[in-house]
């Protein structure tokens, strides 16, 4: 029976260990240009501006349309209860002389007709051919394409901003994990103290010692250690929304801390015209200026060509069939008062525009200049921090030399680790800044 129990047991536990080992090999390891990628394709923004820009195409095919010939079809039928009458009086033409020498009326009585039918039918077609508003069509076509261009660069800024916020998650969950591996240095130097203390205490080596502090301690480097966790957490819960993957398969790829070969600031400042925000501003103005255009071609009266065909059947009045061709004028005059102030807004929205560029190519320096500023702060850490490392490499080296020859504890050791570690993540954090410092100042040029 016991055999039986032990044997469920032992089997339970492969089982467990199976499906543990199959949800870890589940687990696929995600490099940040993996992120990225899946982001692009899967963002919801992103596709919500394709379908803006296939909207604006369409706008454009349909205002190319106006440019042409419109033609206009309809007809009508119609039963009338009541016909109109015509009625002739006698002698309201006159009379004349018969060869009795008698005067006849014309009509010599009086006469009724009935005009038209009780079905009546018709049917027309118009043709207008704009003449005057072409050139307004054709500005209106204008502000269409520069819609189109607009979208696309939101697209483009979007994409960017995407691609930013995936870098600063990725790095920041790296840095993140390196500290979480300080803090379980820490927590086992604690935890070394406070077991050489208790020994020592029960020893009699020692009369007193703050076994409280030292727990207390432990208690702190845990808690550490759980918002360290916790912000992980976060930090990858948001990067699995942006890029579309199950947080709990996601594992993240280390980084290759690498320098990049920078150019300097100037040339980054020439480059910046690539940015997104400039670029959308420049082609705010450029619309603002088409609006100019629209609102001065509104004082043009509308002249177009048109010509038609006609036919109708019950009224014995009008023909039968015609055709026409003919010139028609519209003109509305009171846009020569209400266009003046719309020139007057258009011309407000271009001063608006010219100012936001302005503003923009400012803003755009100084966080270039930020961003530059940050990679040298960040190349000066990275300096500094290699000799800690290096340092503190040879510390611990010593700490473990000392170790083999008895002439210290492992306390000693585990607190030249702990150092040790402290250093590798100030160094570790340094390059990742760096990286995402070089991120920024990309992102800013529109690379």
């Amino acid at each position: 029976m016991k055999f039986n129990i032990k044997s469920n047991i032992l089997l339970l536990l492969i089982l467990l260990m199976n499906a543990f080992g199959l949800k870890a090999q589940s687990r696929q390891i995600y490099s940040l240009q993996q992120l990225i990628e899946s982001a692009m394709k899967t963002n919801q923004l992103l596709t919500i501006k394709d379908w803006q820009i296939l909207e604006k195409k369409s706008k454009l095919r349909e205002d190319n349309i106006k440019k042409y010939p419109a033609a206009s079809l309809d007809g009508n039928y119609q039963y009338n209860f009541k016909l109109a009458e015509l009625t002739i009086p006698a002698g309201v033409l006159g009379s004349v002389t018969t060869n009795t020498g008698l005067e006849q009326l014309l009509p010599q009585e009086s006469s009724r007709f009935t005009l038209g039918e009780r079905n009546t039918y018709g049917l027309g077609l118009s043709i207008y051919q704009p003449i005057s508003q072409q050139t307004k069509i054709k500005t209106g076509i204008d502000i269409n394409r520069l819609d189109i261009q607009l979208t696309e660069k939101e697209k483009l800024k979007a994409s960017q901003q995407l691609r930013l916020s995936i870098e600063k998650l990725y790095y920041g969950v790296l840095i993140v994990q390196k500290k979480t591996e300080e803090s379980k240095a820490n927590l086992a130097l604690v935890k070394a103290k406070l077991y050489d203390a208790e020994g020592a205490l029960n020893a009699g080596k020692i009369i007193s010692v703050s076994i409280s502090g030292l727990q207390a301690s432990i208690a702190e480097e845990e808690q550490n250690h759980m918002k360290l966790t916790i912000q992980a957490q976060d930090y990858l819960s948001d990067l699995s929304y942006l890029s579309n993957i199950n947080v709990d398969s996601l594992v993240l790829r280390d980084t290759d801390l690498k320098e990049e070969s920078l150019k300097v600031l100037n040339e980054y400042k020439n480059d910046a015209v690539a940015n997104p925000d400039l670029q959308i501003a420049q082609l705010i103005k450029e619309k603002a200026l088409l609006g100019v255009k629209a609102a001065q071609q509104g004082n043009i009266p509308d002249v177009g060509a048109i010509a038609g065909y006609s036919y109708q059947f019950g009224n014995p009045i009008l023909p039968t069939v015609n055709l026409f061709v003919g010139l028609n004028l519209k003109w509305n005059l009171q846009d020569l008062f209400t266009n003046k102030e719309v020139l007057t807004q258009r011309t407000f929205q271009v001063k608006q525009a010219e100012e936001n560029i302005s503003y923009l190519k400012n803003q755009l320096n100084s966080e270039l200049a930020k961003a530059w500023r940050k990679i040298d702060q960040s190349k000066i850490l990275i300096g500094v921090a290699q000799k800690v490392v290096k340092y503190r490499n040879n510390a611990l080296k010593e700490q473990t030399d000392k170790n083999a020859s008895g002439m210290n504890i492992k306390t000693e050791i585990l607190e030249a680790q702990a150092h040790l570690s402290q250093a590798e993540v100030d160094l570790y954090s340094a390059k990742l800044s760096y990286l995402m410092a070089v991120a920024e100042l990309n992102s800013l040029i529109g690379k």
